[in-house]
């Protein structure tokens, strides 16, 4: 079932003050451009918009209703406020449903690691992928079993591109995920220790080592 959301056409002068103004109402800027439109810039209801995106996931075809008019897209980027959390901005690409599209999604790890049962830290150096799919055949997200990966193994995307069924644009020796070995005490204490510029005199009796007490 493809979910439905309406949003308002804005000026594109939009003065920050107003901007702000908007968000904090409730209601979030955006852009809506792609496939046999011209870029309108929009507003819609932050309310309506998680609630789209909760029943959609967040790479989901949504029916978008802009000034009596319906366009097929998906989410193609966003912003967050860092510390509120809220949206700040949206971006809506407006997609042929019989064409493929390039589009990232998330790398979303599964399952649990002999080698980090064994004290191993797994890494995730990239966490999403560039795949090209047709809008309806988005996956959520990439699924990563690291079911059988020890210390010291990882997975790139050539280990996984026959397990798909879309195509995935990034190079084979693009890692996924890695195992890696613990960091020994030593290491930590050497990571811990004051080095160059930023160390400090050693405090003896509450005075600096290297200080002279003024008379």
């Amino acid at each position: 079932m493809t979910s439905k959301i309406s949003v308002q056409k804005r000026d594109s002068a939009t003065p920050h003050s107003a901007l702000t103004e908007l968000r904090n109402k409730g209601i979030v800027p955006g852009v809506v451009y792609g496939y046999q439109t011209e870029t309108i810039p929009v507003s819609v209801s932050e309310i309506d918009l998680i609630k789209t995106l909760r029943e959609s996931g967040r790479n989901g075809v949504i029916n978008l209703e802009v000034e009596g008019k319906t366009l097929n897209v998906v989410l193609s980027d966003f912003q967050r406020d860092a510390l509120k959390g809220s949206f700040k901005h949206v971006d809506f690409l407006a997609v042929n449903m019989s064409d493929e599209l390039e589009i990232s999604v998330a790398v979303h790890v599964i399952g649990e690691s002999p080698g980090e049962k064994e004290g191993g830290v797994v890494n995730q150096p990239n966490r999403e992928v560039l795949i090209k799919v047709k809008p309806a055949d988005i996956p959520d997200a990439l699924e990563v079993d690291v079911s059988n990966l020890a210390i010291g193994d990882h997975l790139t995307v050539g280990d996984i591109r026959g397990t798909v069924s879309y195509e995935i644009l990034d190079e084979d020796d693009f890692i996924l995920v890695s195992v890696t070995a613990p960091r020994t005490q030593d290491e930590l204490d050497e990571l811990e220790a004051p080095t160059g510029e930023g160390a400090q005199p050693e405090v003896i009796g509450g005075e600096p080592a290297n200080d002279q007490k003024k008379d």
